[in-house]
């Protein structure tokens, strides 16, 4: 899959994924997570769950990669709630 791809894809599966999980990302932040989710997701289906992988730009490629990219955003709140204080 080409680089164009892997953006085009990532950014709309950044934005479903925050969509589903209620963040306040930006738009280069989400394309950079669903990328992210995209590989994590690839990952995770192909290796552990032994089904399909992102292979282009399809359904089951944007699945796959909104469900890695809620995984990467779910760990991310997990660690930035335990270990950072946040700025008021």
């Amino acid at each position: 899959m080409g680089i164009i791809a892997w953006i085009v894809l990532g950014a709309i599966a950044g934005f479903i994924a925050n969509l589903i999980m209620g963040g306040g990302e930006g738009l280069i932040m989400m394309i950079v997570l669903g990328i992210v989710g995209a590989v994590v997701g690839g990952f995770i289906a192909g290796s552990v769950l032994g089904v399909a992988d992102v292979t282009g730009l399809n359904l089951t490629s944007l699945v796959v990669a909104v469900f890695g990219a809620i995984v990467v955003i779910f760990v991310a709140r997990l660690v930035q709630g335990r270990g950072g204080s946040k700025a008021v």
